[in-house]
């Protein structure tokens, strides 16, 4: 399947993001992935097989700076993606309600697209929302209270800060500017109402996302129907075969 393209902002902002949406039948099912991640990944095409194979919609993109899609990666912050992750949700899932799956960073983005979806009054739009190893305000919970002070310097005089990834011979670059949006758009601060079933996937050996964020996570949706597996020697990527097995377990007892 060949992405579709649609443009997204205005002017100098305006990006080129790359989308593969699969017809089917309500509830849908729509892919965010994490940072530095992209829609070709193990967890996002095995999504794909299963809706295919039992006639489900499924709609994934690539953030700006990802993958397929336009646009510079440095200029990449949480509102941008969202708008991103908005734009595809309402040309590509107008119809019926779909299931929100959000893999680490695009745990946060799940997150703040039901909030905005509320804002409108579409909450209706949801089925449930499934995130694994979620990631909300990863940048002011997780990582502002490990940073250096080589770190933060880089931050202040350069604009952004390298470190090693364990997934990629390149590292890993955070800006400033991701930082002062993310301080804007956090949701780990008051309660979270999401209008549907929450099922949290979370590996026990996380070294990125402790367990520990998923649990305090669960503290700010006190009022809604929410569960969490914990895999015991499951890492961030929940992508071994029977990390995949229970991903789909878990996506066909959300849709049904």
């Amino acid at each position: 399947m060949n992405p579709q393209m649609i443009k997204v902002g205005e002017g100098a902002a305006a990006r080129e993001i790359a989308v593969r949406h699969r017809d089917g039948k309500a509830p849908g099912v729509v892919w965010l992935g994490g940072y530095r991640s992209d829609m070709l990944g193990t967890k996002a095409e095995a999504l794909d097989t299963w809706a295919s194979e039992n006639g489900h919609a499924c709609c994934r993109h690539d953030y700006s700076g990802h993958g397929e899609s336009g646009g510079d990666f440095m200029d990449g912050t949480i509102s941008r993606w969202l708008e991103e992750s908005l734009a595809v949700f309402d040309q590509f899932c107008a119809d019926g309600n779909h299931v929100l799956v959000g893999s680490s960073m695009g745990g946060w983005v799940a997150l703040r697209v039901v909030q905005e979806l509320a804002k409108r009054g579409e909450s209706h739009r949801l089925k449930a929302l499934l995130l694994l190893a979620p990631a909300p305000d990863f940048t002011h919970e997780l990582m502002k209270p490990e940073l250096s002070d080589d770190q933060i310097a880089q931050l202040e005089t350069r604009g952004f800060m390298e470190e090693p990834s364990e997934y990629s011979p390149e590292p890993n670059i955070f800006t400033k500017a991701l930082f002062d949006d993310g301080d804007e758009n956090r949701v780990m601060t008051g309660m979270i109402e999401t209008g549907c079933p929450v099922h949290i996937l979370q590996g026990m050996q996380d070294p990125d996302v402790p367990y520990e964020h998923a649990m305090k996570l669960i503290t700010f949706l006190p009022n809604e129907e929410v569960s969490m597996t914990l895999i015991k020697d499951g890492d961030h990527r929940l992508s071994r075969d029977e990390d995949i097995a229970l991903l789909l377990r878990t996506v066909e007892t959300l849709v049904a």
